[in-house]
């Protein structure tokens, strides 16, 4: 396994744009972990970590259509990359092996 760097935001952002797939803009990605997380969550930190996340080469975006809604905005459609799809799954290995060597707490 090599070694990466993902920090546990970036790896809960990272899951949640798996999860919404072509519906992964900033605010929804924001939304769906305060829902989950039961915590609020500031735009610049989602935002910090779709950046650097796209910087390693985890993440790609693209503009999706401008809508009325937005006022003529174009959304930030992020993406995993498989390099990103691999990182998730080696976390996911390392935390599973830990989980599974800790003794039952009685």
């Amino acid at each position: 396994m090599k070694k990466t760097k993902l920090g546990e935001l970036e790896e809960l952002v990272l899951l949640t744009v798996v999860y919404l797939n072509e519906s992964a803009y900033g605010v929804q990605i924001k939304s769906e972990l305060e829902n989950r997380l039961n915590q609020s969550l500031s735009v610049g930190s989602i935002q910090t970590s779709l950046k650097r996340m796209e910087e390693k080469g985890y993440l790609t975006s693209e503009f999706g259509e401008a809508t009325q809604k937005r006022g003529g905005k174009r959304k930030r459609i992020y993406y995993a990359t498989p390099l990103g799809q691999n990182v998730l799954q080696e976390m996911k290995e390392v935390r599973t092996k830990l989980y599974e060597v800790i003794p039952s707490i009685s």
